[in-house]
């Protein structure tokens, strides 16, 4: 896919009311901190048009990104952010839940996990979530470029089986440094879009 445009279009927060989109919607879900930004920027090919930060739970509204007026990212509130409030965080899921319930266009949900380690118990429950709203979501293992080669299989098994995917389901190990795994992710979306 060759990024023409790329903007921020929509800021939705906790009261706001979802846009009706024509195009196709592709949601990336997460726990904070595990390089979602950092993701979603590489895939639009810009340096900071998701804004990264080294302090986990910056994202805690639903941001909706018009790729090439021909479709949409949408980055998902990060979870399991130890910081926020409970009822915050209740209020974040009830947000989430209600995109996910209300959208039309949603072709996929992308979910972020971090491939050096287990899935943690937000992880498997995010997973599960997903599966029970009716999507199957595909596993992104970010921070690829922080385990050696030799231990990829080892880390994609653990996760696969950590979060109880099917084998049919697709987990794509990416890196932010290196932008491997990034042709997969595009060419998975071109196939829905």
């Amino acid at each position: 896919m060759i990024i023409k445009s790329a903007e921020l279009e929509t800021v939705c927060g906790i009261t706001s009311t979802f846009p009706e989109n024509t195009c196709p919607e592709f949601a990336f879900a997460g726990k904070s901190n595990v390089g979602k930004s950092s993701l979603i920027n590489g895939l639009m090919n810009r340096k900071s048009l998701a804004r990264t930060s080294s302090q986990p739970g910056k994202t805690q509204t639903v941001n909706f990104y018009l790729i090439n007026k021909e479709l949409y990212f949408v980055d998902l509130p990060g979870y399991g952010y130890a910081k926020a409030a409970v009822e915050v965080k209740e209020k974040w899921g009830k947000m989430v839940e209600r995109y996910l319930k209300g959208t039309k266009m949603l072709k996929t949900v992308f979910l972020l996990v971090d491939i050096r380690h287990e899935p943690s118990k937000n992880d498997k429950t995010m997973y599960d979530w997903i599966v029970y709203n009716g999507y199957r979501p595909v596993v992104i293992a970010t921070k690829l470029d922080k385990i050696n080669r030799s231990q990829i299989q080892k880390h994609v098994k653990m996760l696969r089986a950590g979060l109880g995917m099917d084998k049919d389901d697709v987990l794509i190990p990416f890196s932010a440094q290196t932008k491997q795994g990034r042709e997969e992710i595009w060419e998975f979306i071109e196939t829905l879009a």
